[in-house]
């Protein structure tokens, strides 16, 4: 691994990762209104909602979250071995 290759990746990295965030909220929203029926999930601060449904939707947002990021951070290490023909840098 060299410093331009590390260099290459750094910027794709935090792009894909700025990408995979904005995905993931959405991916999140939309797969709430069907759990849930309702357009936003809960807000943690708000006592007027079960502390079930505050700590099921958490669960819910983390697992999405996780999802799209692993899959995200995958693409984009066999792109870089695609161009680079080498592993991306950790």
């Amino acid at each position: 691994m060299t410093a331009v290759s590390k260099a290459m990746y750094t910027p794709l990295a935090l792009a894909a990762g700025v990408g995979g965030g904005i995905v993931a909220s959405e991916v999140f929203g939309q797969l709430w209104k069907r759990i849930a029926g309702e357009s936003e999930a809960p807000d943690p601060k708000d006592l007027s909602r079960s502390t079930r449904e505050v700590l099921v939707a958490a669960a819910v947002q983390g697992i999405v979250f996780g999802l799209v990021r692993a899959a995200i951070d995958r693409a984009g290490a066999r792109g870089y071995r695609t161009l680079a023909h080498s592993d991306p840098p950790r």
